[in-house]
């Protein structure tokens, strides 16, 4: 069990306050740690693996002009997708990510392990670029481990 989720859900207990994700890169592991803890359900209804643009459009209303022009691996799009999974769940805080987890789709402009990293709540959205080291598994662990660290600092 990822001890962030623990920390993150006992503290969204305390505050009685929900919580969604918004995935690409992660495929899931996000919401997954989350719902490893016991009690979990008090505190997260779901989320959402946008893996495709298409998904990302349609569902989390991230703007076809944003992903034509920054792309989907993007702090724009990151924003979008937290901001649109907040609104889907209708959660106090949601946390979105995005990125390129290898070993294959790095760009001299954004390699491997490029993720961008939104948390949303009522006051705004927080958005971070992480260069994220090792394979495919280390970047998406590291990935679902930054994901709950920011959503915690919203809590």
């Amino acid at each position: 069990m990822v001890k962030e989720a623990e920390i993150l859900v006992e503290a969204l207990k305390n505050k009685g306050l929900k919580i969604c994700t918004a995935e690409s890169c992660t495929g899931g592991l996000i919401s997954g740690a989350i719902t490893d803890v016991a009690g979990a359900s008090a505190v997260f209804d779901g989320g959402l693996c946008a893996y495709a643009n298409r998904i990302k459009t349609a569902l989390l209303g991230v703007p076809e002009k944003t992903l034509g022009t920054v792309g989907a691996v993007s702090a724009a799009t990151a924003a979008a997708m937290a901001r649109g999974a907040r609104a889907l769940f209708d959660a106090d805080i949601s946390v979105a990510v995005t990125g390129i987890a290898g070993p294959d789709g790095g760009t001299a402009e954004k390699p491997v392990g490029t993720v961008y990293i939104a948390a949303a709540t009522a006051e705004g959205v927080l958005v971070r670029r992480y260069n994220f080291s090792g394979n495919r598994e280390n970047v998406r662990a590291k990935t679902v481990r930054a994901a709950l660290r920011l959503a915690l600092m919203c809590v």
